[in-house]
């Protein structure tokens, strides 16, 4: 993870703008967040640089739970220490576990209905064009990566391989790949 970030760039004002500002985020993301997210924090708030969400993105991706909840923990942490982490923690799941409470009653009565599932349908394909446009837009951060764009893609593509054509557990891609992709970084990084 980066070090804390400069004194003069934009930061949260106080607990309070981190939960609203991460209440708000997880009530825009249904299905997936990763679009607004990066918007939101990156491009909006500028709370962190393109490289620093990508920095976190990837910590938040290979740490246990959800990895929207995880980056909430390591940018509130950033700012407020611990304190911060569970502010952020609580802003991405207090109003959203209320909300989804109550559509889970709501689901309830309307499952059987062709158009609710079909509008649920709907919602998957538009988390997946989110997901692959926020990852299109980030692409240019691979020009400042260490192991720079053609290891980034040869890595890329063993892992698609390797999740949807071999069908390997993702705990073996992670830590294969993974553990390569750190290898050639603190190879290349060495003194």
């Amino acid at each position: 993870m980066s070090a804390l970030p400069p004194d003069d760039r934009p930061r949260p004002k106080s607990l309070t703008d981190l939960f609203v500002s991460f209440t708000l985020l997880a009530l825009q993301g249904f299905g997936g967040v990763l679009g607004v997210v990066q918007r939101e924090l990156v491009d909006n708030k500028r709370w962190l640089t393109r490289d620093e969400f990508i920095e976190d993105w990837s910590v938040a991706q290979i740490m246990p739970g959800p990895n929207v909840i995880n980056l909430a923990l390591i940018v509130g942490g950033r700012y407020f220490g611990l304190k911060g982490a569970l502010v952020g923690l609580a802003g991405m799941l207090a109003v959203p576990l209320v909300l989804v409470l109550a559509l889970a009653l709501v689901y309830s009565h309307f499952a059987e209905n062709a158009g609710v599932a079909g509008a649920l349908r709907g919602m998957g394909a538009v988390a997946s064009g989110l997901i692959l446009a926020t990852g299109i837009k980030l692409i240019s951060a691979l020009k400042t990566n260490v192991l720079g764009w053609r290891w980034c893609a040869l890595l890329g593509l063993a892992c698609l391989i390797g999740i949807v054509v071999i069908r390997l557990p993702l705990a073996y891609v992670l830590f294969g790949l993974g553990g390569l992709a750190f290898f050639l970084a603190y190879k290349r990084l060495k003194p």
